[in-house]
C-alpha cells in the first residue's frame, strides 16, 4: 500500500488548525471573562447586586449548567449555538470572578496571571509534543480532581486553614497534570476529526477545556500569591 502524500498533508494542515482555533477560541474566552471582571469590579451598583443578593447562586449555578450541557450536547449541536454558549459562559465566570479584584490587589492578580500563563503554556507544550502516553496521568488527575472538589465542600464546614492550604497546592498540581492531558487529549481528537464542521466543535470543546484549566489554576495560585490592600 502506498502513502498520499498529499492527503497526509492535508490532515496535519486541518490538525494544525483545528489547534490554532482552540488557542483563538480559548484567548477570547479569558479576554471576555477579564473585559466582565474589571467592568463588574468598577461597578459598585453591579457589586452589590451580584454579590449583595441571592443572584450570586444564580450565577454559580447557571455555570455549572452550561458546562455541563455543552461538555455533552456539543457533538450535537450546530457551531454557532456551542461557540455563543461558551461566549455566555466566559461572561457569567467573568460577573462571579470580578470579587477578585476586591480580595487581591491589581498587582498581584496581574502577576499571578502571568505565571499562570508561563505555567500553562510550559504544559500545554509539553501535552502536544511528548511521545508519552498521558491517559494514565489524566485518569489519575480526574479521579483527584473528584476528591479535591469533595474535600473543598468538607472543608466549607470544618474551616481547617492547614486543610485548605493542603487542597490548594494539591489542586495547583492536579490542573497542571490536566492542562497537559487535556492538551494531548485535544491533539488526538483533531487528527480524527472528518469534516471542517467537526473540527470546529472539536476546537470549542478543546478551547472550553483549556479554559477551565487555566482559569483554576490561576485562581489556585492566586490563593498562594495574591496580596490583599490590608
Amino acid at each position: 500500500m502506498s502513502y498520499n502524500p498529499y492527503t497526509l498533508s492535508q490532515v496535519d494542515a486541518r490538525q494544525r488548525g483545528i489547534i490554532s482555533q482552540v488557542y483563538a477560541w480559548m484567548t477570547a474566552g479569558l479576554l471576555v471573562t477579564g473585559a466582565v471582571a474589571m467592568f463588574v469590579a468598577s461597578s459598585e451598583a453591579l457589586l452589590s447586586l451580584i454579590f449583595g443578593t441571592p443572584l450570586f447562586f444564580v450565577l454559580i449555578l447557571a455555570e455549572f449548567g452550561l458546562v455541563w450541557f455543552l461538555s455533552a450536547r456539543i457533538q450535537r449541536m450546530a457551531v454557532g449555538t456551542a461557540t455563543a454558549l461558551f461566549l455566555l459562559y466566559s461572561m457569567l465566570n467573568g460577573l462571579t470572578l470580578s470579587v477578585i479584584f476586591l480580595a487581591y490587589t491589581e498587582a498581584s492578580i496581574a502577576t499571578t496571571f502571568f505565571i499562570t500563563a508561563g505555567t500553562f503554556g510550559a504544559m500545554s507544550f509539553y501535552g502536544y509534543t511528548t511521545k508519552r502516553d498521558l491517559t494514565s496521568i489524566g485518569n489519575l488527575c480526574f479521579m483527584a480532581l473528584i476528591g479535591f472538589l469533595l474535600a473543598s465542600l468538607v472543608n466549607l464546614f470544618l474551616r481547617s486553614e492547614a486543610f485548605y492550604w493542603l487542597l490548594t497546592y494539591v489542586g495547583v498540581l492536579i490542573f497542571v497534570g490536566l492542562t497537559a492531558w487535556d492538551t494531548q487529549k485535544i491533539k488526538h481528537m483533531s487528527m480524527a476529526a472528518a469534516s471542517a464542521e467537526q473540527g470546529q466543535r472539536i476546537a470549542i470543546y478543546g478551547a472550553l477545556a483549556l479554559y477551565l484549566d487555566f482559569i483554576n489554576l490561576f485562581l489556585l495560585l492566586l490563593r498562594i500569591l495574591g496580596r490583599s490592600d490590608d
